[in-house]
């Protein structure tokens, strides 16, 4: 496992934090058993394959 070898400054330590920011998943509509819902784009395969089902 990779290892500082120096201390980083707080400042450095939250500039590289803040680079990381959580962004919405992009929704797309799905017809399962009839209901059209909106999932996940990444997951509209896994849906129409029945991988996964809605939670009602």
């Amino acid at each position: 496992m990779a290892v500082p070898k120096r201390k980083m400054s707080r400042s450095n330590t939250r500039h590289r934090r803040a680079q990381w920011k959580a962004t919405t998943p992009q929704l797309a509509p799905v017809v399962v058993d009839g209901s059209r819902i909106m999932v996940p784009q990444r997951l509209v395969r896994a849906y129409e394959r029945g991988l996964l089902r809605p939670e009602d």
